[in-house]
């Protein structure tokens, strides 16, 4: 073979590889791709690093069972780095170049607000898996995590009712979440009859290290013998220097109990629980539920990433939202977005917990609220537990608020105004 037909062989097999290729990374035809957009580094990677792996192994357990539609499902994973602008264009890359037909992802607020107007201008879907301030009501997004009515203020009354304090600590981590949450408890409280001055609001960067004057603070609200207990939306690391500062104090869990929505068996992992024991959280699942699918969860979830590794709320989250999604597919028989969501008003499918969530038409679940004790070794005594809780869009303890419905099903509106039977509209811009 001469040199010339040497080279028109090699032009012909790399013309024939570089095909191939394309075919296989443009195979829309044949793969159904998911989006995964959570970050992977940066402050957020301890939490969201879990939710990508839940997300994979639920593909993958998909995927043997025939996948969707008779095709298999493809992850598309990125990396938004813990850097609340570039989930945004990390939304836009998985939309246009990656072309995915669904997205699950994000932790904090700021992130999801971040994304939003993508989603919204593109025509995506996003399951968002994590707990939140409420206040919004998207087409384009399923909330899975809990509202407050599903959180914050069940925890609120198991205080009041069933832990007699008198006086309360709202202490959080100073972004949209914390302050949000907190605006609707302050209001709630005073409606219980809870007197401004007996309620402290403060709140810290993330990362804070410095709890001595806080802690005294809130010592020193129980000054008069009335009962206190601290309702905590402190996210991340800040946590462990506020426990260790609680304990230093010689505050115990009986003397001044805590609550926490952002401290999960995950963050316990691998700390030193001897300082939290006793102290409470609420979510809508704990690893310790014993249930039958719980069981089968964790099973398959030690069996694929290790005996030491936990499950927690977000994880159960995206597990029902991807199953919601999956069955919403195959009623629809398209991964279209405007057909599935149609699809998904009304889906059902068993949670962890022994229950049936449900899917309703303001895009939020009907969901059980527990609440747990910490034990030493880092998992949670569950102590209350309640039926299915509908998740509220808008909350109804801001007057603002409690005049909004979000209905997407027959009202094909997120923010109807019930005073005035009008739909209001407003453009994301965050």
């Amino acid at each position: 073979m001469n040199g010339i037909s040497k080279k028109l062989l090699t032009t012909a097999l790399a013309s024939m590889l570089a095909t191939g290729a394309m075919t296989i990374s443009a195979s829309a035809d044949d793969t159904i791709k998911v989006g995964i957009l959570h970050s992977l580094s940066g402050t957020m990677a301890i939490s969201e690093t879990t939710l990508k792996d839940t997300m994979l192994l639920l593909i993958e357990e998909q995927n043997a069972k025939g996948g969707v539609l008779g095709k298999q499902l493809e992850a598309v994973v990125v990396d938004p780095a813990s850097d609340w602008p570039l989930f945004a264009e990390k939304a836009r890359e998985l939309l246009t170049v990656h072309e995915t037909d669904v997205i699950f992802g994000n932790w904090t607020s700021v992130s999801r607000k971040s994304v939003l107007p993508v989603i919204e201008e593109l025509n995506g879907l996003l399951f968002y898996p994590v707990q939140y301030e409420g206040e919004e009501s998207s087409k384009n997004v399923f909330y899975t995590g809990a509202a407050p009515n599903q959180q914050a203020i069940p925890a609120t009354d198991y205080y009041l009712e069933e832990l007699g304090v008198e006086k309360f600590a709202l202490l959080g981590t100073d972004y949209v979440y914390p302050r949000t949450t907190n605006k609707i408890l302050e209001q709630y409280l005073k409606d219980k009859g809870i007197a401004e001055s007996d309620i402290f609001v403060n709140y810290t960067p993330f990362g804070h290290s410095d709890w001595s004057k806080i802690v005294a603070d809130v010592v020193a609200l129980g000054a008069d013998g009335k009962k206190v207990g601290v309702i905590s939306t402190i996210n991340g690391d800040a946590n462990i220097g506020f426990y260790k500062e609680l304990a230093a104090a010689g505050v115990s869990a009986d003397d001044i109990p805590v609550v926490a929505f952002s401290v999960g068996e995950e963050e316990l992992s691998g700390l030193d629980t001897a300082n939290l024991v006793g102290h409470l959280a609420a979510w809508n699942y704990f690893q310790s539920a014993e249930s039958d699918a719980n069981a089968s969860f964790i099973e398959a979830w030690k069996a694929k990433m290790g005996e030491e590794r936990v499950t927690n709320d977000p994880m159960e989250a995206h597990y029902i939202g991807f199953n919601m999604w999956v069955n919403a597919v195959e009623a629809a028989g398209t991964t279209d977005v405007d057909a599935v969501r149609t699809a998904m008003y009304g889906q059902e499918f068993p949670n962890l917990t022994g229950g049936t969530a449900v899917m309703l038409p303001n895009h939020h679940l009907a969901k059980p609220v527990l609440i747990g004790e910490i034990q030493e070794d880092g998992q949670f005594d569950i102590i209350s537990q309640t039926a299915e809780v509908p998740g509220d869009a808008w909350t109804d303890f801001l007057p603002e608020s409690a005049v909004l419905k979000s209905d997407w099903k027959d009202l094909e509106c997120g923010m109807f105004n019930t005073s005035t039977n009008t739909c209001v509209q407003i453009k994301s811009n965050y």
